[in-house]
């Protein structure tokens, strides 16, 4: 699945604890995906926040620094991919 980001989307972040259950899909998400979403966007800034304890979630900061969130907590890493998809639209 190729996913491409650009217009009014300025930067991802990804926060997730290294160890915790709820974090699992999001884990493999990155495992599998990062890899090809960075290919197709070499120069798009995907943060990746790691911090123990802490719920998953997944942060899109557009243009005029608006921001939106998803939680990602128990998400498969199809399901991570999918929200993901959602805030870059």
């Amino acid at each position: 699945m190729v996913v491409r980001f650009g217009g009014a989307l300025r930067e991802i972040r990804i926060h997730l604890c290294q160890t915790s259950k709820q974090s699992q899909g999001v884990r493999d998400f990155i495992q599998k995906q990062y890899v090809n979403i960075k290919k197709e966007n070499p120069n798009f800034p995907i943060l990746i926040r790691e911090c123990s304890g802490i719920q998953p979630r997944l942060w899109a900061r557009y243009e005029h620094g608006q921001e939106k969130s998803a939680p990602l907590t128990d998400f498969t890493a199809d399901k991570v991919l999918s929200a993901l998809q959602q805030l870059a639209k």
